[in-house]
């Protein structure tokens, strides 16, 4: 056991310190009261010092995105703090373009708010909120794919299709804290009082491991937002969309809405890559879209068919699919836009595909 007694000292005296540091901060820096002045007078919060500038504003409900729930790691709260706050931190400095940093954007995560600050956050922040919800829907969509319905009662959430929402972990197993992480809205606008999600199974993800192992019909839960900016443009420019996986959410929203608002005058192609036929869903969903709308095309590719499998569908990569419908079918002297959502690889590789073929707006939501 002696050989225990070293490991253990040397833990009780890190936590003895850490006590200390947590005491002197709490009552020794004493920031008393500061006023954060947002947008120049939009919303001026007076609030006691000494809280991280993220949970200050949630506080005060003012939610900014933050994926990772405040941790530092996905670099989404970042906001513009005119006021002298002191050097940029080395934890934000990954997360920051050198335009970014001139232009004095922080990560509010990492600001501890000492003093009154001046800062600016884009309009539509405003309009996010914190829905309490119960969970409506468990749907499996793939082995490894579910759809989660959650009902927010007589609350009334207003988004633009394609925009998602950060979902509320709570403490489970050995998960001792709350997590958020932020998922695409696969529900339409005019669904008022309920926000549907796709989420697919990560290995060891804190989040979904919950969705898929724990989560009951029937289990309150928190959700904010709803936040982002990808949406499809207000032209009638041919519309090329290409997802993967759970990357049908924001589509299956923007497809749904497009339709229900009569806007079938707009061609569309949505490519959907797989790797196998156990990894498609929601095929006849679109196909009856098809159906409706007659300038929607439906492309499902797998990139790993089996010759056994009873698939009449496109083969190989998405990207070469795509890349032959570009050239092929898809009128080129039209105006054309390209809509991406899944993995950073996806989007890259894509993204390539579509500027070789002469397209270069190009909007995307990246799972990163």
């Amino acid at each position: 056991m002696e050989f225990l007694i070293a490991p253990i000292i040397v833990a009780l005296l890190a936590s003895l310190l850490a006590l200390i540091i947590s005491i002197v901060d709490k009552h020794v820096n004493n920031y008393g009261d500061v006023e954060i002045n947002i947008n120049k007078g939009k919303k001026v919060i007076n609030t006691k010092g000494g809280d991280k500038l993220l949970t200050t504003l949630s506080s005060e409900g003012i939610f900014i995105p933050s994926a990772c729930g405040g941790r530092g790691s996905c670099g989404s709260c970042k906001c513009e703090v005119s006021t002298d706050i002191g050097p940029i931190l080395p934890t934000e400095r990954p997360y920051l373009s050198p335009e970014e940093m001139n232009k004095n954007t922080r990560l509010a995560c990492q600001i501890k708010v000492k003093k009154n600050l001046d800062m600016y956050i884009p309009e539509e922040l405003f309009n996010a909120k914190e829905f309490s919800g119960i969970v409506e829907e468990i749907n499996d969509l793939t082995y490894d794919i579910k759809e989660v319905i959650v009902s927010i009662g007589d609350e009334s959430i207003d988004f633009v299709s394609g925009r998602y929402i950060q979902l509320v972990v709570p403490p489970y197993g050995k998960i001792k804290e709350y997590t958020q992480r932020a998922y695409s809205i696969s529900s339409k606008p005019s669904e008022k009082n309920k926000v549907a999600m796709l989420i697919r199974l990560i290995p060891d993800g804190i989040a979904t491991t919950w969705v898929h192992n724990y989560m009951k019909v029937g289990e309150k839960l928190k959700l904010i937002g709803p936040f982002g900016e990808f949406q499809k443009s207000d032209c009638n420019s041919t519309m090329v969309c290409i997802a993967g996986g759970s990357g049908m959410a924001p589509f299956k929203s923007m497809f749904h809405d497009m339709l229900e608002k009569g806007e079938i005058d707009r061609e569309v192609w949505y490519f959907f890559g797989a790797r196998t036929i156990k990894d498609l869903f929601l095929l006849k969903e679109f196909q009856e879209i098809e159906k409706k709308w007659p300038n929607f095309h439906f492309i499902p590719a797998l990139s790993n068919c089996s010759p056994d499998d009873d698939w009449d569908g496109e083969k190989g990569l998405i990207t070469d699919v795509l890349d032959k419908y570009l050239k092929t079918e898809i009128d080129s002297s039209k105006h054309r836009e390209g809509f991406l959502c899944g993995s950073p690889g996806m989007i890259g590789a894509c993204n390539n595909i579509l500027n070789h073929n002469g397209i270069r707006d190009i909007f995307y939501d990246n799972f990163s």
